[in-house]
């Protein structure tokens, strides 16, 4: 079984918006790495994806926590404008079209917003 993180409560995340979190992951035999990924909600669902365009390797959020396209469900990318489609992370327009983001397994657990499929450093 694969360990969860919980990484924040829903209720934290206001509906379809998103909300950026800079981690530390940890691979074996590495140091831990900044691991920068955003979650949004969209009504009773969630998505994560690694905060990094595929065209050229930039944050997303063009301000802080401004992920998706207001009353559309799409992430757009605030430097170039390339447009995902929240549920694939796939680029359906702009400079990176047919790539995708970088997907995080995220799920609900008790209220909270939880992260699996990596291992995190923990604050003790």
């Amino acid at each position: 079984m694969s360990t969860i993180y919980a990484i924040c409560g829903a209720a934290e995340i206001p509906n379809r918006r998103g909300k950026a979190f800079s981690l530390l992951r940890v691979e074996e035999g590495k140091e831990p790495e900044p691991w920068h990924i955003f979650i949004v909600r969209w009504d009773k669902e969630v998505f994560g994806y690694v905060n990094r365009c595929p065209h050229e390797g930039v944050n997303l959020d063009w301000e802080r926590n401004r992920f998706v396209e207001p009353g559309e469900k799409r992430i757009v990318c605030g430097k170039h404008g390339s447009v995902f489609e929240l549920a694939t992370g796939k680029c359906i327009d702009g400079r990176c079209v047919g790539e995708s983001l970088d997907p995080v397994s995220v799920c609900v657990v008790d209220g909270d917003i939880c992260v699996s499929g990596v291992m995190l450093a923990e604050d003790d």
